[in-house]
């Protein structure tokens, strides 16, 4: 789970709703109200922001940087700009707009309801829009109150700049990629009409697409006139919205440094002959590998007992253990 609320309410580190608003004096006026009035949608940012780092986990999980937040490694991490911390920002903002919707469909928050408009697309003849889609909109409405309002102060900064720009890239990554879904109607299940709404994509599918732009990230620099991002290399067309941007190199996270929160990858688990990112020729950054042996007790040889039971004896395997030295 990330930690407390460290270094800014509002940053990816938000956790515990009641500690976010006992902080209080320090949020920006926004936040400050919706806590006050709405302590409800901080459960769902708290919420959001735990999906956001499990996915993260998830999607870095053989990577020399693997979203730990151990020794608050993370924190250090985030107060840089590069494409790690681009990536937390994204995921976090995508995750409090992706809680917020859920909770609003289910019935948990009184001040919305699911998304019953017709979508202004027009239809084959043979479905029609109905039921009740999701109401994207509405979260992507309260991620962007309480992400963005503590950085609106100071827009001119870069580092501002960027983390309000990878904060809308997330939104954007749930709110682009909404589904259709369909119900059938007709005897028989025949489906002579079908009524259709839009869901959220599922998240593993928004975190994939945040990994594939963190894999494309475009640095960045301020403009001449400090209002606007534009590409550190000119002949590259400049950011677009739903872009990740960066304006820092990533350091090498292969030894421990605890200034920029890298904890290297020393004792990691690796892949000895895989040329990818989890072998172990990339993650030990060079240094080598030890091989350990070990016992495993495993369920095997399990039949299914009439009626309702699965008995297994219990086997004993030998694996191998790969660790970055």
């Amino acid at each position: 789970m990330f930690q407390h609320v460290i270094r800014a309410v509002g940053s990816p580190l938000v956790m515990d709703p009641n500690s976010i608003c006992r902080k209080s004096r320090r949020l920006a006026g926004k936040q400050r109200e919706i806590c006050r009035k709405e302590i409800e949608i901080v459960e769902e940012v708290a919420n959001g922001a735990k999906i956001a780092l499990a996915e993260c986990q998830y999607q870095f999980r053989h990577r020399k940087w693997n979203c730990t937040t151990a020794k608050r490694s993370l924190d250090r991490v985030i107060r840089q700009d590069t494409r790690e911390s681009a990536f937390v920002y994204g995921i976090t903002a995508a995750g409090v707009v992706y809680s917020v919707t859920e909770a609003c469909n289910m019935g948990h928050l009184l001040q919305c309801t699911c998304d019953n408009h017709v979508q202004d697309i027009t239809t084959d003849g043979e479905w029609e829009w109905g039921g009740c889609g999701d109401n994207v909109e509405y979260g992507y409405k309260k991620s962007k109150e309480f992400m963005d309002a503590r950085k609106k102060k100071r827009r001119g900064d870069l580092t501002t700049r960027i983390q309000l720009h990878n904060n809308d890239a997330g939104r954007l990554t749930v709110k682009n990629h909404m589904r259709t879904e369909c119900k059938c109607h007709g005897l028989s299940g025949s489906c002579t009409l079908k009524t259709c709404w839009r869901k959220m994509p599922i998240f593993r599918h928004v975190g994939f697409i945040l990994k594939q732009k963190f894999d494309g990230a475009i640095q960045v620099q301020s403009s001449n006139d400090g209002k606007r991002l534009e590409t550190v290399i000119d002949t590259l067309k400049p950011p677009a919205k739903a872009d990740i941007v960066y304006s820092e190199k990533s350091p090498l996270f292969c030894k421990r440094n605890r200034k920029i929160g890298s904890l290297g990858t020393k004792g990691r688990e690796c892949v000895p002959d895989s040329m990818g990112v989890g072998g172990c020729d990339l993650l030990c950054c060079q240094r080598g590998y030890s091989t350990h042996k070990m016992t495993i007790r495993d369920n095997c040889k399990c039949r299914f007992i009439w009626c309702c039971d699965v008995r297994c004896e219990t086997c004993m395997r030998e694996k191998t253990i790969y660790r970055c030295l």
